[in-house]
Order: C-alpha cells, then structure tokens, then sequence
C-alpha cells in the first residue's frame, strides 16, 4: 500500500526521514535533495601510462575506482554528456520493520537528459543512511549543473506485512549507516 500526506507527516515528525521541510511533502511522495559530496569515476591508466579501460566484477564485487568532490564548497557539479557519477541524499532514512522506500528522479531532472540508474530501492529495516544515486547525464551536446541542496526527486513509501528481524535489511545489508555516496561493498 502506497502511503499518503497524513502519514508522510507523521515519517516527518518521527525521523523515518529526516530533515524534512513541510513543503517538501506531497500526496504520496516526499521531495529529497542531492547531498554535499559525490564520487566521480576516474580514469584508468595502463602499465606504459596511456588512458585505458578498467575491468571491475560484479560478481567478485569489484569496483570502479572513485574520486570524491566535495559539491557544498563550489556550490554545484557540472555533469558531462555521458559522465556518470554516484551521489546521495540529504535525507537521512530509518525505515521500521513494514516500510521500503522508492525514489524516483523528478520530472524536470528528466527533461532534460538527466537519469538515475534502477537501484532505487530500500528494503524495511534500512536505517541511519543517505540514499545514494547513481546518476548519469543522456545528452550529448549539454552539461547539467547539479546544486548542493536541490531537489532531486522523491521518495514513495510502501507498507508491508513486518519483515522478521533476522531477514531485514538491519540484519542482512550492507549499506546500513552510510551517510555519503557509497561505491559497491
């Protein structure tokens, strides 16, 4: 069950997420804002030093080499055609054992060539995390300036039958705790 305004409000007040300004609740979803810090890829460099391409596993969980960029000193990044990159929310989440998360990109993010890729997903029991996103800009001839502190999406909130303590995301995941932009674990 998607949930609605009433109880947006009460996630606000209760530190499901948090900080949350009252006019960043909707409907059903909760406006969320890109964070201070990303990670850009870096390029990989070959034995006789030329630029050449690096081979990460995901199955061995292996993983692109990042440099982080502290996006609240300028102000803003500029996103090349292409250029992908990690970055996260500001929003802290805590979700109780019957509530995942969702994010979606806003609209004008999309319109003009901005996407997230699909990890957009957080399980019950995720907590004490920024959400990261991986973000990448489709166009071909524009740069996109992302603003610390814009907005860039939402989050829609399910309900479920309460997961076991010992299969929740508390217990199995990786991510819990994480307060910037995180690369593979």
């Amino acid at each position: 069950m998607l949930i609605s305004y009433n109880e947006l409000c009460e996630f606000a007040e209760s530190g499901v997420i948090t900080p949350v300004d009252p006019k960043d609740i909707n409907g059903t979803s909760i406006d969320v804002h890109l964070g201070p810090k990303i990670l850009r890829e870096q390029a990989v460099f070959l034995a006789n030093g030329t630029e050449g391409l690096g081979i990460v596993s995901l199955r061995d969980k292996q993983n692109v080499s990042w440099e982080e960029v502290d996006i609240e000193y300028e102000g803003y990044y500029d996103l090349h055609p292409g250029e992908f990159i990690l970055a996260h929310t500001v929003e802290v989440f805590n979700l109780p054992a019957d509530i995942s998360a969702e994010f979606k990109l806003n609209s004008s993010g999309a319109r003009i060539g901005l996407d997230n890729a699909l990890a957009t997903w957080a399980d019950p029991r995720w907590h004490g995390s920024t959400l990261t996103l991986e973000l990448k800009n489709n166009t071909r001839h524009h740069v996109i300036r992302l603003h610390h502190g814009c907005r860039i999406g939402q989050i829609i909130f399910h309900r479920s039958e309460p997961v076991p303590e010992d299969k929740s995301y508390a217990v199995r995941g990786r991510y819990n705790k994480d307060t910037s932009a995180q690369p593979v674990k």
